[in-house]
């Protein structure tokens, strides 16, 4: 596709991949892609690699993003830190900064580091400043009593950097939805349920043409801190964890008292595991490991964190939960220094394990539809995006309440960055514009 100069630019900024897309006058969109190992990729993961490289006398510190984060480092050339997911620290009043060698970085920072790379492998179609710029964000960010505030003076602050100081920030489900209505050749009331890596999100939407041009109302939204990474926590916690000592005992004083579970909640979730390295976790559990009354899976959960053998562990997860969405039944391996597990899982266990993560999911799909005045069999189409969409326990929820015949998907990467783009060449995008 060739587009015509006057480019708008849509940014889906996700918890695991980051999808940028630019649209023009007439119409076209297209996704900015990135050349990479003898790829052409549309998807830019979320995620940093900062590494020591010795300059003259003196060490500096080097940063990549994106699928050059990965290989980075898993070419394992320096030391290095390894950081994912780290969208799910946006709205955190509790996470200040860490410490990445001799630097401090607050989430911005991060942000906007992530954001430098991005911008490096897009090359020169990405000069944010000089353009019309919509950015996506969730509808209710992700994390406990998560602060939205918070994570929009972030985004602001970071995206500015860039020179994007004019930016507009649109709900990532309405961006989908805008993709979306251009099939529509007649109105219809819509219902869009983005699942991303942090965040479920659904907005209700009237959709009409007059005089040919696509008009919208949006009637209400709604959206919960619970998506995929929660899922993916289910199966640490109930597979990968209990052999790595979760549930131990050690000695202390003269008492035997029970390891702490903290560890394990960071340890299974996706932006706090990134992070325990540079933390005092590290520290800890190695003196928990010297009074364990079982030292041997304190000893691999360490060499987890020490080795940074999260993300192998990330994709042995994701790979067990794309194939409960297609079988019954999977073998769920991960194998790194010391640690080597190996455990069957039917879907039956992780719906049981999800169950009440489901339940919640419904809860804000029945307060989308509460905010917005419409009974179900009042929503015409329902639009599933994202790849969460596809677990069969959440595909059933939708299934229920609307019927197969009315449900929808498409691309679950590039919608959104589509419909972001698409809203930024309407004669108005202040009005798709969340005001905060």
């Amino acid at each position: 596709m060739s587009l015509s100069d006057d480019l708008s630019i849509g940014i889906d900024f996700g918890t695991s991949n980051t999808v940028v897309a630019l649209a023009d006058r007439n119409g076209n969109v297209e996704a900015l892609t990135f050349e990479h190992g003898g790829e052409r990729l549309k998807v830019y993961v979320t995620a940093l690699c900062f590494w020591d490289e010795r300059h003259g006398n003196g060490l500096r510190t080097e940063v990549e993003g994106g699928p050059w984060a990965i290989e980075q480092f898993l070419d394992g050339l320096h030391a290095h830190r390894f950081i994912q997911s780290f969208k799910t620290f946006a709205a955190s009043a509790t996470f200040k900064e860490t410490r990445i060698f001799r630097e401090r970085y607050a989430f911005e920072d991060l942000l906007s580091a992530f954001l430098r790379t991005l911008v490096r492998h897009g090359g020169s179609r990405l000069d944010w400043g000089a353009r019309n710029v919509v950015i996506g964000r969730p509808v209710q960010f992700a994390g406990y009593n998560p602060d939205d505030d918070l994570a929009m003076q972030r985004y602001r602050t970071a995206f500015s950097r860039l020179g994007a100081e004019q930016a507009r920030y649109v709900y990532e489900p309405v961006g989908a939805a805008f993709f979306y209505a251009r099939q529509l050749d007649h109105d219809a009331t819509v219902l869009v349920a983005d699942f991303g890596g942090g965040t479920s999100d659904f907005s209700v939407m009237r959709f009409s043409r007059q005089g040919g041009v696509l008009r919208a109302e949006p009637l209400g939204h709604a959206g919960i801190g619970i998506a995929g990474d929660a899922f993916d926590y289910r199966i640490v916690d109930k597979v990968v964890s209990p052999r790595l000592g979760k549930g131990g005992l050690y000695r202390s004083m003269g008492k035997i008292l029970s390891i702490p579970n903290h560890y394990y909640a960071n340890f299974a979730r996706w932006n706090h595991l990134a992070m325990m390295k540079g933390s005092g976790d590290l520290k800890e559990l190695r003196e928990l490991a010297r009074v364990a009354l079982e030292p041997e899976p304190l000893e691999k959960f360490i060499d987890i964190i020490e080795y940074d053998l999260g993300f192998a562990l990330y994709r042995a997860v994701s790979s067990a939960k794309v194939a409960l969405s297609n079988q019954e039944e999977t073998t769920f391996q991960f194998q790194g220094e010391s640690v080597d597990i190996e455990a069957k899982i039917t879907r039956a266990d992780f719906e049981s394990w999800i169950a009440e993560d489901v339940k919640r999911i419904a809860g804000t799909v029945d307060e989308a539809l509460s905010r917005a005045g419409v009974r179900p069999e009042e929503i015409e189409r329902v639009f599933l995006t994202g790849g969460t969409s596809f677990v069969p326990a959440i595909r059933r929820l939708f299934v229920d309440r609307f019927g197969e015949t009315r449900l929808t998907s498409a691309d679950q990467f590039e919608s959104i960055a589509y419909g972001l783009a698409l809203i930024g060449q309407t004669d108005r995008p202040e009005r798709w514009a969340v005001m905060n």
